[in-house]
């Protein structure tokens, strides 16, 4: 087993599976503390670099493209939220150096390929995901996406109206963060071109700009995650989707049909992100709602 301790959280490394446990204070990035724990298999792993310098360095994880839906995703600009680093403590560089030779002969012993994977080998975000942001809310409970507007949402956006959007209806997910002078935006490319309105892409868009809170878009990006996990994979349209019981190229934790017991460990995970301030009010009370509901639904 190696282990390294860093400020941002812990990597534990079995031989089978690398466990990424954030730090829960307030200087890891509120994308990272929210995303939680991550378990991933020695097959979505590309590589392992360690950096040193003045401070410990850095860590570095490079997972195989198409392996995590997340990456898929951020298409590389989570910049400093990106889960998959972590800054050692200064007295535990020599620590980190093991921790990459251990994966590194893992990765030759297996003869895990660089390539790109061809379905997602993590399940991505958990469900109920939600974030609020720019003009309005937007959540998803493994089937549905669901857009709450607010006041700074455009007329047609208000005359509208909430939207919700079957998973099956999306034919691939576009998420942008604040670059230079655009604004941020998580986009759902809809099948059938629109939703609501004719030809309204904007019915299925939440935007944000730099003048907003959550300048980087919050937990946009795992919502986003959530639902790319649940289309076709980009390299191999054949491989079946997640589907809501879990079945398909990865596992779904906490989606619906899960186990009760995963639910409620869920819902209290919910609860400590809300209490360290992670998640606003309205985003736990529409997450919280959200997996009830779908407790309910299972027990009947």
């Amino acid at each position: 087993m190696a282990e390294v301790i860093g400020r941002d959280g812990i990597w534990t490394f079995d031989g089978e599976r690398i466990r990424v446990v954030p730090n829960r204070k307030r200087h890891v990035p509120k994308l990272r503390r929210a995303l939680g724990e991550v378990s991933i298999p020695l097959p979505a792993v590309a590589g392992v670099a360690y950096e040193p310098g003045r401070k410990g360095g850095a860590l570095r994880l490079r997972l195989r493209e198409g392996a995590d839906p997340l990456l898929q995703v951020a298409a590389g600009r989570l910049g400093d939220a990106d889960p998959y680093q972590l800054a050692p403590d200064p007295e535990r560089t020599g620590v980190a150096e093991y921790f990459v030779d251990e994966v590194r002969h893992a990765l030759l012993i297996e003869q895990v390929p660089e390539g790109p994977a061809d379905r997602y080998l993590l399940p991505g975000p958990q469900v109920p995901a939600s974030a609020s942001v720019g003009d309005g809310t937007v959540s998803f409970d493994g089937e549905l996406i669901n857009f709450e507007w607010n006041w700074t949402a455009i007329e047609p956006k208000k005359a509208a109206g909430p939207q919700r959007i079957p998973v099956g209806a999306v034919a691939g997910v576009e998420w942008v963060p604040l670059a230079g002078g655009e604004d941020g935006r998580l986009c759902f490319l809809l099948k059938s071109g629109h939703v609501g309105a004719p030809s309204n892409q904007e019915l299925a868009c939440l935007r944000w700009s730099k003048w907003g809170i959550e300048r980087e878009g919050g937990t946009t990006v795992l919502v986003a995650a959530a639902v790319a996990a649940r289309l076709p994979h980009p390299f191999n349209p054949s491989q079946p989707a997640l589907t809501p019981g879990g079945a398909g190229g990865a596992v779904n934790p906490g989606g619906a049909g899960a186990d009760p017991d995963v639910m409620l460990r869920r819902l209290r995970e919910l609860g400590e992100l809300h209490r360290e301030g992670t998640l606003t009010d309205e985003e736990f009370t529409l997450a919280k709602q959200v997996l009830l509901r779908r407790m309910a639904d299972g027990s009947e």
